[in-house]
């Protein structure tokens, strides 16, 4: 049996390995090339609630959010256009849409043409989660996928940091601790 501090830890890793896995996995099953892929599953009322995004086109973006190993998760996806859907925003079961303002619209754009996002990418930095129970942020971008957690000594990637500062200001609610 594992220590409970391993165990805690354990959840991040194999969250960011899922959203990884379906990632690789969604390039097998597109619809049509540049399509953005969600998994959707029937909620409590009979209707289809978005889930985790797999993959995202260039200009999009989609925040995947958890405090603690036992938070709820957040899902929120950005179009091109600024358009934006987030699933269990505030942990309390509600999904929201909305609008970007458009200079926060075109912004986001810049950020996201940034060539420097890709050294930030998981995969480039070797990141690795480190801390128990702190609020981790992972932005599924058409780069790839940037995580970061909010905890003391962990250094902000910068264009990812302020896509994400971004995002968190711009949509309804912060996961709150």
């Amino acid at each position: 049996m594992l220590p409970r501090a391993h165990r805690r830890l354990l959840v991040p890793l194999l969250a960011v390995a899922l959203v990884g896995a379906l990632a690789g996995c969604a390039l097998f099953d597109r619809d049509e090339p540049g399509t953005p892929q969600a998994q959707s599953t029937a909620s409590a009322g009979g209707g289809a609630r978005l889930e985790i995004p797999t993959t995202v086109a260039a200009g999009q973006v989609s925040l995947i959010q958890r405090l603690g190993e036992d938070g709820p998760l957040r899902t929120l996806s950005v179009e091109r256009d600024g358009a934006w859907q987030c699933v269990d925003c505030a942990g309390d079961g509600v999904t929201s849409r909305g609008m970007l303002a458009p200079e926060l619209t075109a912004r986001l754009q810049v950020l996201l043409a940034t060539p420097a996002l890709a050294d930030e990418t998981d995969q480039a930095r070797r990141y690795r989660t480190t801390c128990i129970d702190a609020l981790t942020s992972s932005l599924l971008t058409s780069t790839g996928l940037i995580t970061s957690q909010d905890c003391p000594g962990e250094e902000r990637t910068p264009v990812a940091g302020e896509i994400l500062l971004l995002l968190t200001q711009a949509t309804p609610a912060e996961i709150e601790g």
